[in-house]
């Protein structure tokens, strides 16, 4: 079947399962998942969807999420906006909706909103990964071009090559204020050409010629999180303009007065304040890992995927991308993908403890190499946190695998990678470090080693009780759901992230029927 073909096949397999056409309001896609908008939740047949063999899950958050992996969904998606609208053009004038459907959408509605945990602060985290997250393609295309003239550098291979990969890999990162300041404004409600108009005066050579707070600027000062600051500044600028500025006028006046005040305001305040922020956070992350890289490396290896749950991860998504601009690679992601590396042990020891469960043995056999390439969400919400307490022992694998990269890091072999979203093996291609790639791949390595290992012994040893082997390790005995009723919002990075740097994507407390 040729790949169009296929991808269309899935779509439509998806369609009358999410209660077809007229019951999708919104479609948009992640890095992993297609993220629907429904009006009416009771009509997916979700055991159905979960039984296709494209689909690797779903979550359910404020939107229905459907896990197809990186590069399957980027295909799908079209295909299945297609046929959407195929079908709502197709379809006569809809009937009058009756009070009993109404009654119906409204008693659905109520029900998913009070699920939902929706505080300002998930919220306010949310947009901002959404910034970020439409980023990660460029970051990971041009890391992998990084990586690859480094390779051709050390190599002394291709030297008339070199520069013009060069230019490839740094070109994206010398302009990605300016995509960060369209983003923005477009989240945020405004123009987004302005957003990205104000945020572009940080990278204009000109600055240099500039005095303020007694210092002389310097183009890219401020970077990331002064061209966040400067679009949101201008969002708020050309709202005031919108309500005050008379219609006749608006067409001139607007665009005017925002890029200006706005300007004013980025060039002789927020460059500073945000460069002196963005170097604090590069001296902080390299002064942790430095004195206490083993136990950071634990801490934040065993926590990330309750943050995750949590819906925290999306804070880490600047200042992944602050480094990266600084440094040109994060040392964080590297330690969080270690995450998954726990979870595939403990899927592994889940695999072993139950014999008599095929169908749970299916479903990690299935997940498994996903897992491995970074795509988290089969294991977790189809094996570890139904279960419960493998989650837990699943984080404890992490927890190891953060703190050998932390320890090599304190030891002075730093590992970082040069864009987010991918983990697991995926990650490979990306890392970089302040040594050459033999270390930094074999620290790296040995990571997600130590993850398997001691994720797998945790669970194995830990991760069941005697009720929960009494109830699972049975050949009758169905798969766990993978869905997790969540609340909150959401990407991440979607890395990731990824979510987060190539793992789960929800943004509130997973609600799954488990032990925990």
């Amino acid at each position: 079947m040729a790949a169009e073909d296929k991808n269309r096949a899935t779509a439509a397999a998806i369609l009358p399962l999410v209660g077809g056409a007229a019951n999708v309001s919104s479609i948009a896609h992640c890095m992993t998942r297609l993220r629907l908008g429904l009006h009416d939740r009771s009509r997916v047949d979700d055991e159905a969807l979960k039984a296709l063999p494209a689909v690797l899950g779903v979550v359910e958050d404020d939107t229905y999420q459907i896990v197809l992996g990186p590069g399957t969904v980027a295909r799908v998606t079209p295909e299945f906006e297609r046929l959407v609208e195929e079908a709502r053009e197709a379809s006569p004038a809809p009937a009058a909706v009756s009070a009993e459907e109404l009654a119906v959408r409204g008693a659905a509605i109520r029900a998913q909103r009070k699920a939902r945990n929706a505080t300002p602060f998930k919220l306010f985290l949310r947009r901002i990964a959404d910034i970020f997250v439409p980023l990660i393609p460029a970051l990971i295309g041009c890391g992998i071009i990084a990586g690859l003239n480094g390779l051709l550098i050390n190599l002394e291979w291709l030297p008339a090559v070199t520069p013009a990969l060069a230019a490839m890999a740094s070109g994206f990162m010398a302009l990605i204020a300016v995509f960060v300041g369209y983003n923005t404004a477009k989240e945020f409600g405004g123009t987004p050409v302005l957003g990205g108009a104000v945020a572009a005066i940080i990278v204009f050579p000109g600055v240099a010629d500039i005095d303020a707070f007694g210092q002389t600027l310097s183009p890219g000062q401020g970077g990331v999180l002064g061209a966040l600051g400067a679009a949101v500044l201008a969002v708020y600028v050309e709202k005031w303009c919108r309500r005050w500025v008379p219609e006749a006028l608006d067409v001139l006046v607007t665009p005017t007065l925002t890029v200006l005040v706005s300007g004013l305001v980025t060039i002789f305040g927020l460059m500073y304040v945000a460069g002196e922020v963005s170097s604090a956070i590069g001296t902080f992350a390299n002064w942790l890992l430095a004195n206490g890289g083993a136990g950071a490396g634990f801490v934040l290896g065993g926590l990330f995927l309750p943050l995750v749950m949590l819906g925290l991860h999306q804070a880490l998504i600047p200042i992944h991308t602050t480094l990266i601009e600084q440094q040109g690679y994060t040392v964080l992601l590297p330690i969080l993908a270690m995450a998954g590396a726990g979870q595939v042990g403990a899927a592994t020891a889940v695999y072993f403890r139950l014999p008599r469960n095929e169908s749970i043995r299916r479903t990690i056999r299935s997940a498994l190499p996903a897992g491995l390439l970074g795509v988290g969400e089969p294991l977790i919400y189809g094996v570890s946190l139904p279960l419960g307490r493998p989650f837990v022992t699943a984080c404890v694998g992490g927890a190891f695998g953060g703190g050998f990269v932390g320890l090599f890091s304190q030891l002075g072999d730093t590992v970082g990678s040069t864009a987010i979203g991918p983990s697991g093996w995926a990650l490979f291609p990306l890392l970089d470090g302040n040594h050459s790639q033999g270390p930094t791949l074999a620290v790296y390595a040995g990571g997600l080693l130590t993850g398997y290992v001691a994720g797998f012994a945790a669970t194995y040893f830990f991760g069941f009780g005697k009720d929960l082997l009494t109830e699972f390790n049975v050949s009758q005995e169905p798969v766990p759901s993978t869905v997790a009723a969540t609340g909150g919002t959401h990407p991440a990075p979607d890395a990731g992230a990824p979510g987060g740097p190539g793992g789960p994507d929800p943004d509130s407390p997973a609600k799954a029927r488990t032990g925990v």
